[in-house]
């Protein structure tokens, strides 16, 4: 009978003494709320009393009012949360416990907290229904379950305003840095000096779109500069790979890293050079940090979620966009398929900014450059949708003549064609493409070029 009680009157986190001292804060100094109204919402407030005292507030603040202890109580009278009986009277009460308001940013660090644990309890009630009730499969569950969670953590992420002055410091220092020659780029090298020049490294926070055509080479290009990365920055390069497995990835890495033919890696016709080379590239991808995942089946709110589990994460790859299925872990049946790739490109640029990574997301182009004499993609040609384009800060584009054109000089020749680049000028860098080893490289000037 007694843990019936218990359960009966158990009440959620919630810790009165901090919502009442906040409320008298603002009672008897107005000039604290507008340090409050940004990090508070009535529904923060567990106590209806409380929650009934701030919303008023909140109100009377979005509408510019004088607020003390009398305002508020005419205010509440006009908007029928007036008790003749008990509001008078628990308004002074706040006033009377709370001696100062220089604490106040501490009772709202309390009741936030405890907010935040009222939010994760709700979930995890609404996940177990989902549960206990079956609606749906595993998979759609577990999705919704973590949008659940992630929409608990982000409505918790209130974001300060921050004045340019705190700004030119560190702006100046890092300049002061790229001057002297302390750092070679503002983001991580690519790997490709070309390319690096172009768009000035891959930088923090920057969605990438890679796009060619089926067979030109995107997936061996951003895996070597995957490898490039993991190699020349030591951090953690995520790769979601929903074409090809993994195992067909690690050839390609073994091939471009030891410079030996896929046709041998195939075939296991190799030889003793080869069997070195080999040696000496294993050795090399066992001392970079490279994850790779190949479910088909990925979500943007999954590699979301497995990304934020990875310590010291430096660049995702993704290969590529219109393979991802959409939230809830459909296809693209029954649905817009460019709303759908919108939405997913847009989630794409969110969570590079919330990682504080670059993202590339590679990406196929329609057959409309086909149509036309000048095969070189445009901005126009991206698939499914123009939306891409707005979210992404670069988009590459990978061009190789011989891919329309068997009778070309230009074999093996390949153009990196920036088409959109938010940190400086686009424009065409040459590479040079190297089949058997599915390896890009940099195509040397000759110094009468490099003018």
């Amino acid at each position: 009978m007694a843990q019936n009680d218990e359960l009966l009157f158990r009440q959620m986190p919630h810790s009165l003494e901090a919502e009442q001292a906040a409320l008298g804060a603002m009672l008897i100094d107005a000039d604290c709320i507008k340090d409050v109204m940004d990090k508070l919402q009535p529904e923060d407030f567990y106590i209806k009393q409380n929650r009934d005292v701030f919303e008023t507030i909140y109100t009377m603040f979005s509408f510019s009012k004088p607020i003390d202890g009398v305002t508020v109580a005419e205010e509440m009278q006009k908007n029928g949360t007036y008790d003749d009986q008990t509001t008078r009277s628990y308004l002074v009460q706040l006033m009377e416990i709370t001696p100062t308001s220089a604490n106040v940013m501490e009772y709202v660090a309390i009741i936030r907290d405890k907010a935040l644990l009222r939010g994760l309890a709700k979930a995890a009630g609404e996940i177990t229904s989902m549960v206990q009730e079956g609606l749906g499969e595993a998979g759609a569950i577990l999705e919704a379950a973590e949008q659940k969670v992630y929409a608990v953590r982000r409505g918790r992420s209130a974001q300060e305003l921050v004045p340019v002055a705190q700004l030119i410091k560190p702006f100046l220092d890092q300049l002061n840095d790229l001057a002297s020659g302390k750092t070679g780029l503002p983001g991580l090298s690519s790997g490709f000096s070309a390319v690096d020049s172009k768009i000035h490294g891959l930088n923090r926070s920057d969605l990438i779109l890679l796009a060619a055509r089926p067979g030109v080479g995107k997936s061996s290009f951003a895996m070597n500069i995957a490898l490039n990365v993991a190699k020349q920055s030591g951090t953690t390069v995520a790769v979601f790979s929903l074409e090809m497995s993994k195992e067909q990835l690690l050839v390609r890495l073994m091939a471009a890293e030891g410079l030996v033919e896929l046709t041998r890696l195939a075939t296991g016709r190799l030889s003793a050079s080869d069997w070195g080379k080999l040696t000496q590239a294993a050795r090399t991808l066992r001392q970079s940090d490279i994850r790779i995942d190949d479910n088909p089946m990925l979500t943007a709110a999954d590699i979301n979620a497995k990304c934020r589990r990875l310590d010291n994460l430096g660049l995702v790859v993704i290969d590529y966009l219109q393979l991802m299925t959409s939230a809830g872990g459909k296809g693209y049946a029954g649905e817009n398929r460019q709303q759908a790739v919108s939405d997913i490109s847009r989630m794409l640029k969110v969570m590079a900014k919330e990682l504080n990574v670059p993202v590339i997301c590679l990406s196929q182009l329609s057959r409309a450059n086909e149509k036309r004499e000048d095969k070189r993609p445009m901005l126009s040609d991206l698939r499914d949708s123009g939306a891409i384009e707005q979210d992404a800060d670069i988009v590459m584009f990978l061009y190789r003549e011989d891919y329309y054109k068997e009778e070309t000089e230009n074999r093996n020749i390949a153009e990196c064609i920036v088409a959109k680049n938010r940190h400086g000028e686009t424009g065409k860098v040459p590479l040079r493409w190297t089949p058997e080893y599915t390896a890009f490289s940099t195509v040397e000037l000759r110094f009468d070029e490099d003018e």
